[in-house]
């Protein structure tokens, strides 16, 4: 429905995205209205379309959708709309000038014929220009998200698009509406083409092409991990994308490549028997990070140093013994410029970490411990009793910018980088952390290779080990092993193909047989809620179920539905909100599912000191503090200590927690874990992600559902190949960096 009416007060507003709350007279009774407002002001009259809501505390208002700006026509209005603030440089004393002078022409006169102002004492003309700009942008903005509303763009999205393009807004999406795509976050191709096609664009023109090929290309890395396509693969997608022939349309597609290659928005080239299509970001990342990685490899000083005193030293401390692989991986990595190490759990990665600290420390050498989380760097730093730090804070992120404090003109102030958990950082992450290291910085990489990949484009690890370039040290003995225990014992056995043992003896593996859907889901729940928790004297919220899928009844949208049920129920003294599908209650558990360097944070320490910063990353996991349910402002408190506010318009970064994908659990640990052995597409259900699963679990696991399903995963060894460039660009800058030293 559409009211119209008079704003008589603002009780909240968020001046970054729009969001208010407001007080308008309507039919001489005041209606609370609850929105996005581009600009608003006290006395500003509006129509509103939208729709009235029950609230329990507040009682009834009206959300609206869009919003229309009535401009006034009486003398009275326009003075209190000039008075109202919208109009820079017009106060109460300049209001009552301008009406007095013009009366009911007068916001005519300020956008038609701002030169008569001037005629005004105290209006210069550098102030007219001022108040007919003000004004002229008011109605273009205006304008503008009406425009947009058209094509179903939501208000944060025209908000963004107003921003970029400003009063040429309307004409340049008329002229080319793809350009959305590579200006705007947010709105992908077929967004943009449903606007093309309203918009009378053909089909086959050069921009659709243009921007089906950035689409092509960017859902590569962003749903594959790819950091490029083989020419025929792209032609293939472009395609089924744009419905146009590809033997028919192929000089048109060749051409806008040409295009696009010349801009350098894109590389294309011959290599492995194969033209290649990269983005020009993956292009620069992959290759700075294989020259770099060549150049350390090389360059940095590797006097090969006698450890065994050393290491003597360190095992009589801490009355340890340490196997020839163990050895190994510490001698290769205090004598080289670049290593891996690289084992499954329990193989003892966190001691070598610990010894080579020890012995890097009586050399003088100043080192950083690293992790691509922060649940990895806690973890690291409470193992190894030294403090490691995020890469992303120890680059020092501008959030606000985009930018890395240290970088290649102000290097990181260290001899040695340890980064642990290094399978889960991407190629963007891999270019920052090199780009910032001097060339005489060594560089430990630590992780487990037969873990899922980065969940951004690329697949580092994987690469640099199959380069052949780097010495890799790899682990298989197990050391880490309790008495009864079988999670580590289970973690190989899958890794080698082999069925897990489910031994009555043992306290921390088990299997529970059920066969239908419905039966797994009561009995994870069951698990979570009761058995679990009465059994470990634990808390149901210390238990975490990780499904491989996010859909079905064991899937986690519907698992997260009835744990919130059972261990989060409504009550009248926890508020709660609806946010489309999701309900966020106090007290929920929940997870920031992208990165949101902006999301400002604050800190309070056990002496009261605080410390305020900025971002929260993609799998951090916290609990609801408070909700204020009138504006729709949460707090969350995360495990690392941060509490971050997000306004309303930011909860789609949130999603329940008491469930969450294999894949969202990388470079986490949890006490106890319960995964669903379900039926499922064969490219997802993989020997890789039972084995993360698995692997994520430190006290506890517990698998449910039918063995079937579980040997299928263990035998099942398909991995989607990533497309990417990263081990030909580093045996190719690995030889130059050799020809050029030697």
């Amino acid at each position: 429905m559409q009211i119209e009416g008079e704003i008589v007060s603002i009780i909240f507003r968020n001046e970054s995205n729009g969001y208010t709350v407001a007080r308008l007279l309507h039919n001489n009774a005041e209606t609370i209205v609850v929105g996005n407002f581009f600009q608003i002001a006290i006395n500003e009259n509006v129509r509103l379309n939208g729709k009235f809501v029950a609230n329990k505390k507040y009682g009834d208002q009206f959300v609206f959708d869009t919003f229309e700006m009535i401009y006034p026509t009486s003398v009275i209005s326009i003075k209190k709309f000039l008075e109202s603030g919208l109009i820079k440089g017009v106060g109460p004393a300049t209001s009552n000038l301008i009406v007095s002078a013009f009366g009911k022409d007068s916001l005519d006169i300020i956008e038609f014929n701002p030169e008569k102002l001037t005629k005004i004492k105290g209006i210069s003309k550098d102030k007219a220009d001022k108040i007919n700009k003000s004004l002229t942008s008011i109605k273009e903005s205006q304008s503008t998200i009406i425009f947009l509303n058209e094509f179903d763009i939501t208000f944060n999205l025209a908000l963004k698009i107003y921003k970029q393009f400003k009063g040429k807004t309307i004409k340049t999406l008329q002229a080319n509406p793809y350009c959305l795509v590579e200006f705007i976050d947010g709105i992908g191709f077929i967004k943009a083409d449903k606007i093309a096609v309203k918009m009378g664009i053909a089909k086959n023109s050069e921009f659709r092409v243009r921007a089906g090929i950035l689409h092509s290309l960017n859902e590569a890395s962003e749903k594959n991990g790819h950091t490029f396509l083989p020419y025929e693969k792209l032609i293939e997608n472009l395609s089924k994308l744009l419905a146009l022939n590809a033997i028919e349309y192929s000089a048109l597609f060749d051409k806008v490549l040409q295009i696009l290659t010349i801009e350098k928005i894109i590389f294309r080239f011959f290599k492995e028997y194969q033209t290649v299509v990269m983005l020009a970001k993956f292009f620069y990342f992959e290759k700075f990070v294989a020259d770099k990685t060549a150049l350390l490899n090389i360059s940095v000083t590797t006097e090969q140093f006698d450890i065994n005193q050393d290491i003597k030293h360190f095992k009589k401390l801490n009355s340890i013994k340490f196997h020839s692989e163990q050895i190994n991986a510490i001698q290769t990595a205090v004598n080289s410029g670049v290593c891996i190490i690289t084992g499954g759990p329990g193989t003892g990665k966190t001691t070598i970490i610990k010894c080579i600290l020890s012995i890097l420390d009586s050399q003088g050498k100043r080192c950083a411990l690293l992790a691509p989380t922060g649940r990895a760097s806690k973890r690291m730093s409470e193992a190894t009793g030294k403090e490691a730090s995020t890469i992303h804070r120890a680059l020092q992120l501008e959030f606000s910018s985009g930018r890395f404090g240290f970088n290649d003109s102000n290097p990181l102030p260290f001899n040695a980088i340890i980064v642990d958990e290094f399978s889960m950082v991407d190629i963007s992450l891999a270019y920052n952390l090199l780009k910032a290291m001097s060339r005489d910085c060594k560089l430990i990489m630590v992780g487990d290779k037969d873990q899922l990949p980065s969940v951004g484009a690329g697949n580092v690890l994987d690469d640099i080990i199959k380069s052949g370039v780097i010495p890799v040290a790899q682990l298989t003995q197990i050391f880490r092993q309790e008495e009864n225990s079988l999670i580590i014992t289970n973690a190989h056995k899958i890794n080698q193909g082999e069925m897990p043992e489910f031994d009555n003896k043992s306290t921390d593996f088990f299997f529970e047989s059920k066969l239908e859907p419905e039966e797994i889901k009561n009995n994870i729940v069951n698990m979570v809620t009761n058995r679990i928790p009465e059994f470990l004297n634990i808390e149901p919220t210390q238990i975490q179920v990780l499904a491989p899928l996010k859909s079905g009844l064991c899937g986690t949208e519907n698992l997260n539905k009835e744990l919130q049920k059972r261990i989060n129920p409504p009550s009248t003294i926890k508020p709660e909100i609806i946010y489309g599908d999701h309900i966020f209650r106090q007290g929920d558990k929940v997870m920031q599912i992208s990165n949101n360097y902006n999301l400002e944070w604050t800190k309070t320490y056990e002496n009261n000191l605080k410390e305020d910063g900025l971002g929260v990353f993609n799998g951090d996991i916290g609990y609801i503090q408070s909700i204020n349910k009138s504006t729709g402002e949460t707090y969350v408190k995360f495990d690392d200590g941060k509490v971050c506010l997000y306004p309303r318009t930011e909860l789609s970064q949130l999603f329940l927690a008491y469930a969450v994908t294999i894949h969202k659990s990388q470079g986490s640990e949890f006490d106890v874990v319960i995964i669903p052995a379900i039926s499922g597409p064969s490219i997802i259900l993989n020997r890789n992600l039972i084995y993360t699963a698995v692997t994520r679990a430190k006290k506890m696991v517990v698998l449910v559902g039918e063995k079937k399903y579980l040997r299928r995963m263990i035998a099942n060894k398909f991995l989607l190949k990533r497309f990417t460039m990263l081990k030909t660009f580093l045996i190719e800058s690995n030889r130059k960096t050799r020809e050029l030293f030697e």
